[in-house]
């Protein structure tokens, strides 16, 4: 398996993963039109030909029968030229010293304040390919690529996951809060968001606090939640140090969880190496390993031994990497060596 750039020769595959994802994966369209356009653009991102504010990296997960089986993608920075907007969840403190009451009310207030930080989105595995370590791969490879290029992102990284919804595809968050405002369905909303048109949430959501007592018990429920969809990709991120400080999605009321970059553990403990090419056992431990290249980038997961400041690995994951022995490698163990330990 090998993460790398995406190509326009990718668009059928990726209308085939579209079209599996459905019509929720907003920033995926089964549309041939705009999924060309994207593809044209992330390749000029890689090219280093637009600003940080435009940048859409977006990449493929390919096995090595050149099958493209999964997508991802950073995006420079939100917020820049289009609104971002966000919950943040916070308390409101009510005191009445003559009736002995104090309440604490959970409130959510509407902001901007991930404005400017780098985003990971877009992904994707085909559920036929979701077995082993395919998809930590396909995350973690992101967080390897900012690792090798920190200067193209924000201090931070954060993730808006998925919320929960009904087997309908409804969001309870957004029937009880978002309908009101917006006089439109769930479905309708976040495809417009996921559109680029956010104008609309300036223009009509309410800018006051708002309490969440108010909302249904079931929307209550929900808030900060993960869909159980995306239970998979949030464990992965809380495992290398992402974590959830209050915000939340405006429309289903996901979490959104956020790291310092310096402090994401694919980042922190990665090593630029000397690669060399041979025979490691077969119980050396798993490696996320980079070819530091940016417009040719290839990330792959494989067996590895670190020998001093050099990476052994066998001939298959250099051809996967185009490398060969005396090429310089980033590379990281692709699991905490606890979760490894354990695994034993």
């Amino acid at each position: 398996m090998i993460v790398r750039p995406v190509q326009m020769t990718d668009l059928p595959a990726l209308l085939a993963l579209a079209r599996r994802a459905g019509p929720g994966f907003t920033t995926l369209p089964a549309n041939e039109e705009r999924l060309t356009l994207r593809v044209r653009w992330a390749q000029r991102t890689f090219a280093g030909q637009v600003e940080r504010a435009d940048a859409d990296y977006l990449f493929v997960l390919e096995d090595d029968d050149q099958q493209v089986i999964g997508v991802s993608a950073l995006a420079g920075a939100v917020g820049l030229r289009e609104p971002w907007y966000n919950y943040r969840v916070g308390l409101t403190v009510n005191t009445s010293a003559d009736l002995g009451i104090r309440r604490q009310i959970p409130t959510l207030f509407l902001n901007n304040e991930m404005t400017g930080q780098s985003e990971i989105c877009s992904l994707f595995l085909r559920p036929d390919q979701r077995q082993g370590h395919n998809g930590r791969l396909l995350s973690v490879a992101r967080l390897l690529f900012v690792a090798e290029f920190p200067h193209l992102f924000g201090e931070k990284l954060i993730a808006e996951l998925r919320g929960s919804t009904d087997e309908q595809g409804c969001s309870p968050f957004w029937d009880s809060l978002g309908r009101h405002f917006f006089k439109m369905d769930f479905s309708h909303a976040d495809h417009l968001s996921g559109l680029g048109n956010k104008s609309f949430i300036a223009e009509l959501m309410p800018r006051q606090p708002l309490y969440t007592c108010l909302l249904t018990e079931q929307a209550q429920a929900v808030i900060g939640k993960a869909h159980q969809n995306a239970e998979p990709a949030r464990r992965i991120l809380c495992n290398e140090g992402f974590s959830h400080k209050g915000y939340i999605d405006i429309f289903d009321g996901g979490p959104v969880i956020e790291a310092q970059v310096s402090k994401i553990r694919a980042v922190r403990n990665s090593q630029s190496l000397d690669l060399v090419v041979g025979t490691p056992d077969d119980n050396a431990p798993l490696w996320l390993i980079h070819n530091q290249r940016l417009e040719n980038c290839r990330i792959t997961a494989a067996r590895a031994r670190l020998v001093g400041n050099s990476l052994l690995v066998d001939r298959l994951t250099a051809k996967r990497l185009q490398l060969q022995t005396g090429s310089s490698v980033r590379a990281v163990p692709l699991l905490k060596q606890q979760r490894q330990a354990v695994a034993a």
